[in-house]
């Protein structure tokens, strides 16, 4: 069995799919309205971190502080700029987990990646690390200017038609949308991800694509910010 395949029988039988299905999904899928990331973006990278808690299959979020400059208030994975000392894009989000919610990398077996993904705003090349830990490992706010809440929302409620809508902003621009935690918004380059690779891998459900609402606001500052 090659190395890959012993890291895919080790998960959990629900997430083996998704797993299995990493290898054939593009970066055109993922982001179809953008091109691949030019060659002078800056190196980011984000985990999406698989959990098996008491409510089941479920993902780690955080909700990004209000005094962030960029995506202020929003819904996102934890993750940031790679640095020089980072031997590769799962080290980059692995040390910004921690440094975030103050996750343990010795905790997570890391069982892919997704192909690279342009953020013009702030030029990125953002790739999206999956990563799977039981949810009993602790996460906590260990960055509070980072970072405003931690919480993990279960698989089903993304999964759950009566909480998928539409975002759509007043320049015509229109994104996935999910109702997460205590009444937040998922949307924007996170909820994006979300939306398409479920899909992919066969997990989305039908929803009601006709149900939409404006994106939000950064709480605090009366602004709306848009991906």
């Amino acid at each position: 069995m090659s190395a890959e395949a012993s890291v895919v029988a080790a998960l959990p039988e629900w997430l083996r799919p998704l797993a299995e299905g990493v290898s054939e999904i593009d970066g055109q899928h993922l982001s179809p309205r953008l091109p691949a990331p030019p060659t002078d973006a800056r190196q980011s990278a984000v985990l999406m971190l698989f959990g098996e808690g008491d409510l089941g299959p479920d993902v780690l979020f955080t909700e990004r502080s209000a005094r962030m400059r960029s995506h202020a208030g929003q819904v996102s994975f934890p993750g940031g700029r790679r640095d020089p000392d980072d031997a590769d894009e799962a080290a980059t989000a692995l040390r910004e987990a921690r440094e975030e919610v103050g996750l343990d990398p010795a905790a997570v077996r890391v069982f892919g990646e997704l192909p690279p993904l342009w953020l013009p705003p702030s030029n990125s090349a953002v790739t999206v690390v999956l990563g799977f830990a039981p949810s009993s490992v602790p996460v906590h706010i260990a960055s509070p200017d980072e970072v405003a809440s931690v919480f993990r929302t279960p698989v089903a409620d993304l999964l759950d038609p009566e909480r998928r809508f539409t975002v759509r902003g007043p320049s015509g621009w229109r994104g996935p949308g999910f109702r997460v935690g205590e009444g937040l918004t998922l949307w924007g380059f996170t909820a994006g991800v979300v939306a398409r690779l479920f899909s992919h891998v066969g997990w989305e459900r039908e929803w009601d694509q006709t149900r939409w609402e404006p994106y939000p606001q950064v709480p605090g500052t009366g602004r709306q910010e848009q991906q």
